[in-house]
């Protein structure tokens, strides 16, 4: 088990950086390939505006629903031992192709600016019928940006296929990005407990937020879960042991939908009513004391805006009391629409937009409350440089990269680039 105590920072990542020096080149060339020349994005948001009312506050406040130790108890008792993260990963269910093994079509999908220095994809016999969500790392669970012996990334996916049953089912990799090696995945997919800890149902939710905090990890809940936000515990992945389409108890023990692993979650978190926003993309932020979560709202793609960003603050003990206090200790309006994707550090809030239609790419912005700056690329200096499907952002402390996701590409950049970009 990963100790819960805090280290000084160390720099890790470089090796891993200096095997990527030729894939990012080979990638630069691909992206270059892509068109640039699409019309500018000439909408300026402009500054962040703080919400402050408590009209705009009381809707943020969460509400937290632990699931009682007595029903976790009972399922790990039925179920059998549960195992933790390194476990996981030694039992690998495939491997990622680098991204000079990848298609076309799949690299199209990464940003023209930045380049990337790692990129991967995902074989498509285990991807398809499923859509990429959001993305966290064990740069966000510890400071030295390692969980035990591993770096390790966390990809969500959610079912876009399939029968009724099948449809928004959720599920997430552990991925082994170590130094020097190719990055192996397994996955294991998000359960609740219901019927006391007698049985379990799949998670129906779309993955757009998540983030890995000490053991825990936080996943954004799609509208038809009456929550905001599910926390599910590290050190309580369970064994499937029955290989059938359904997820929970079946003849002959347990099943997690094909997957071998699955992860029930231990508490959840709700908004505060009718009319409060639903938490759309997540990150953390190590830059507050304490550390805090950050969040975007979900909109949908039609919406005029505004959007709202917000953040809470973890508890001083999310070891022995609850994750998060309820309160948002900030909240903000931006002008950006079809936002995917938050950043905050410093003063600082990075944002990316997705594209208006699946021929065009998308924009990244840095917003403070004095304005706004857009990633710019091309001899033309449009914004649109950044990738049109790409879902979450996630900044790994350690090393100062942000990870992402878009299509079946999994990707990485430092987040100086991203600041030398917008200062062009």
């Amino acid at each position: 088990m990963k100790h819960r105590g805090r280290h000084r920072r160390r720099r890790r990542g470089r090796a891993l950086r200096a095997t990527l020096a030729g894939t990012a080149l080979a990638l630069t060339a691909t992206a270059t390939m892509i068109s640039t020349s699409q019309a500018t994005d000439a909408d300026d948001p402009g500054a962040l505006k703080p919400l402050t009312a408590a009209a705009d506050t009381v809707p943020l406040r969460l509400t937290e629903h632990a699931v009682p130790g007595a029903e976790l108890n009972r399922l790990t008792a039925s179920m059998g031992p549960a195992v933790g993260v390194g476990a996981v990963l030694a039992d690998p269910d495939g491997t990622l192709q680098d991204a000079g093994a990848c298609t076309e079509d799949d690299r199209r999908a990464l940003p023209v600016e930045p380049a990337v220095t790692a990129a991967y994809c995902w074989p498509e016999r285990d991807t398809e019928g499923w859509r990429a969500g959001a993305v966290t790392t064990s740069g966000d669970a510890d400071e030295d940006g390692r969980w035990g012996a591993h770096r390790v990334v966390l990809s969500g996916w959610t079912r876009a296929t399939g029968t009724p049953a099948e449809q928004g089912l959720a599920r997430v990799a552990f991925v082994a990005a170590d130094d020097g090696r190719a990055p192996r995945y397994t996955w294991a997919v998000l359960a609740v407990p219901v019927d006391g800890g007698r049985d379990l149902r799949g998670l129906g939710s779309d993955v757009s937020g998540m983030v890995w905090y000490q053991d825990k990890l936080l996943v954004t809940a799609g509208r038809g879960e009456g929550e905001a936000l599910y926390v599910f515990d590290l050190d309580r992945v369970q064994r499937a042991t029955v290989d059938a389409v359904t997820v929970g108890r079946v003849p002959g023990g347990w099943s997690a939908a094909g997957a071998r692993y699955v992860l029930p979650a231990v508490a959840s978190y709700a908004t505060a009513g009718a009319g409060a926003p639903r938490p759309g993309g997540l990150a953390l932020d190590r830059g507050t004391a304490p550390d805090s979560l950050v969040v975007h709202e979900e909109t949908a793609p039609d919406e005029d805006g505004p959007t709202r960003l917000w953040r809470y603050a973890f508890g001083p003990r999310p070891d022995r009391g609850a994750l998060l206090r309820p309160e948002p200790v900030a909240a903000y309006e931006t002008e950006l629409t079809r936002v995917r994707g938050v950043l905050a550090h410093g003063p600082d809030w990075y944002v990316s937009r997705a594209a208006g239609t699946a021929d065009e790419r998308g924009t990244l912005w840095r917003q403070n409350t004095e304005g706004a700056d857009p990633v710019r690329c091309g001899a033309d200096e449009t914004y649109r440089c950044w990738s049109g499907p790409a879902t979450s952002l996630s900044y790994w402390q350690a090393t100062g990269d942000v990870w992402s996701q878009s299509g079946r590409m999994l990707f990485a950049l430092p987040l100086a680039a991203v600041d030398e970009a917008l200062e062009r």
